[in-house]
């Protein structure tokens, strides 16, 4: 891919066609829809990029006749608001994607985990269900989705928390494994993906695998929607193809001094000029849920490294020692460092910790505080210090 290519197909047109696309799916064989996810390439939307058509069938393939389906609506990554969007205008799609699920594993209950703040949804999305379900009955799916609401923990945004907090627990991770796809919710199996990747599981219903792989590469099939915030003269959500590189996003979104990009939120990677003709948004380069906050050149980095470290440390669930205290030491570290209470070679040390972190910690948010913490303290040093 040379340059950057918007699409319109998350929002299209489909307000005429209701459920038509759900109704001819119910016509096909659960072993059919999965070969046609499989073909598609799709990878969850979520950021972590697992083969969805994957994950279906080997949930699919448990041995337990009882399975769930689960979206995962708990938006809470910094910058990221492309969900709400999903959920506000087409809320038929993402559960038309459900139900298209539940027929291919053979599941008869899903919930969708909403963000605490996103209640004020819940009248609009809850009017949507009861014509969703008058479908169903017609089509003769045996499947009803309910909605648990979150409570504004980033933690419950990993899928483990999240199953924790959906069955009346403090939303905390568990280990690995077994996984979502042998015992999720309720210790069932379990396919939970987040808005997006539903909705593209419907529309790959609606076009087909092979259209669907006309867009983005090899590695990284389709479009995303990106939630475009910071220094830009254009915030908003946008649906672009995927393998553009930076570059060619700070061409179309930059303020004409774009020094650095933050791809995928807090949890992200942090791409600076000199990198930005280099990498690609993809899987094949740096993977993102949705969030592209954009940094010009009257940004402090350490101040946007400090508001990450000081969100994480907010964020923990103190459930491992990891997490919990090197979030705590890595704040302490870049201060004393800023204040010259300590020399900038100290700065070497966080980093270690950093990815002490990413090897130990028990869920995602800890692995994923040394993605943004070492992007940034490698590239802006010198903003570091003091």
């Amino acid at each position: 891919m040379d340059k950057l290519k918007r699409v319109d197909i998350i929002f299209g047109a489909y307000t005429a066609e209701k459920y038509k696309v759900l109704e001819a799916t119910m016509k096909k064989s659960s072993e059919e829809i999965i070969e046609e996810m499989i073909e598609s390439g799709l990878k969850g939307r979520g950021g972590a990029g697992f083969l969805t058509g994957l994950k279906w069938k080997f949930t699919a393939g448990e041995a337990d006749p009882e399975r769930y389906v689960v979206c995962n609506a708990d938006e809470g990554e910094p910058g990221t608001f492309k969900d709400r969007e999903i959920l506000t205008t087409v809320p038929r799609k993402v559960f038309s994607g459900m139900a298209i699920c539940a027929k291919a594993i053979g599941a008869k209950k899903g919930f969708m985990y909403l963000r605490g703040e996103y209640r004020y949804l819940l009248p609009d999305l809850h009017k949507e269900l009861d014509i969703f379900n008058e479908h169903l009955k017609r089509f003769g799916l045996d499947f009803d989705v309910e909605i648990r609401m979150g409570s504004g923990a980033y933690i419950c945004g990993e899928e483990s928390a999240l199953f924790e907090s959906i069955e009346g627990k403090r939303g905390e991770p568990r280990n690995k494994p077994p996984y979502p796809t042998v015992a999720g919710v309720f210790s069932k199996p379990t396919v939970i993906n987040n808005v997006e990747t539903f909705v593209n599981a419907m529309m790959i219903m609606k076009y087909g695998a092979h259209e669907f792989k006309k867009l983005g590469t090899d590695d990284s099939r389709g479009s995303k929607l990106f939630s475009v915030s910071g220094d830009t003269p254009k915030p908003g959500i946008y649906e672009l193809e995927l393998g553009m590189t930076v570059e060619d996003f700070v061409n179309e979104f930059g303020d004409g001094d774009t020094k650095a990009v933050q791809v995928g939120g807090a949890a992200g990677f942090c791409v600076p000029r000199k990198k930005f003709k280099d990498t690609i948004i993809g899987f094949e380069g740096v993977p993102t849920g949705g969030s592209m906050m954009i940094f010009n050149s009257s940004r402090s980095m350490y101040n946007v490294l400090h508001n990450y470290i000081d969100f994480f440390e907010e964020e923990s669930c103190g459930q491992c020692t990891p997490c919990r205290v090197g979030c705590q030491q890595l704040m302490k570290g870049i201060e004393a460092v800023k204040r010259g209470e300590k020399q900038s070679g100290y700065l070497k040390q966080l980093l270690n910790l950093s990815d002490t972190m990413k090897i130990t910690s028990k869920c995602g948010l800890g692995q994923s505080v040394a993605n943004s913490f070492s992007s940034i303290v490698e590239n802006f040093k010198e903003e570091m210090i003091y």
